[in-house]
């Protein structure tokens, strides 16, 4: 019996895939903000009020739903401003470049890489530090080498401590490196069905030789 849902992987840019429960969950990710405006009728979807219909005060202080943010944020009317998360300040991307492995990303926030380069969405001065941080060795590399080593070294072992303190994106990682770990040990005890040619392998092969006949 084939499975109601296929997994589908985040978008992992500055567009969400809504196809996928990792990107629409992420969507809820709070952002601490400000209203540059009055917001009519908004209050209760931004926790500031109880009656359906109050406004939130210009100037207010807010914590807004990615999602949200991205539909009120427009950098002509200025409706909204979105400030950045603490993870994702100088402070913390000055800890991330001394020891990216010591830092806590689940605790910090679960969806850290895709919330960053959501980010990258609003105007902000600090946007090109945000997306180094992030992709480039001082986070993401580094901690990439550590998890897919984790994973081929544990097999069989309480990994539980390791992959808690890991965002989302590298928890699926891990499981990636372990699973092709355990597949690799299933065919080596005979466990697996014979290894075989990939079809793209098999269809090159065929192109050769049609090139060789002609």
């Amino acid at each position: 019996m084939s499975e109601a849902y296929f997994p589908v992987g985040p978008g992992l840019g500055m567009e969400e895939n809504f196809l996928s429960l990792d990107d629409i969950l992420m969507s809820q990710e709070k952002l601490p903000g400000r209203a540059e405006s009055a917001l009519p009728r908004l209050a209760v979807l931004l926790g500031q009020g109880a009656g359906s219909g109050e406004s939130v005060p210009e100037g207010s202080k807010l914590e807004i739903p990615l999602w949200l943010a991205k539909g009120l944020h427009d950098s002509k009317r200025r409706i909204i401003s979105v400030e950045l998360p603490k993870i994702y300040k100088e402070a913390w991307r000055t800890v991330f470049s001394a020891d990216a492995n010591v830092v806590d990303l689940h605790k910090m926030g679960p969806y850290y890489y895709g919330l960053g380069s959501q980010l990258l969405n609003f105007e902000n001065p600090e946007n090109p530090e945000i997306a180094q941080t992030i992709l480039q060795a001082s986070t993401f590399i580094a901690r990439f080498r550590r998890i897919m080593d984790s994973s081929q070294n544990a097999y069989n072992e309480d990994t539980s401590a390791l992959v808690a303190r890991l965002d989302e994106l590298e928890r699926a990682l891990f499981q990636v490196g372990q699973k092709g770990l355990n597949d690799f040990q299933c065919w080596e005890k005979g466990q697996a069905s014979q290894i075989t040619a990939s079809s793209l392998v098999q269809n090159y092969g065929k192109r050769k030789l049609t090139e060789v006949d002609g």
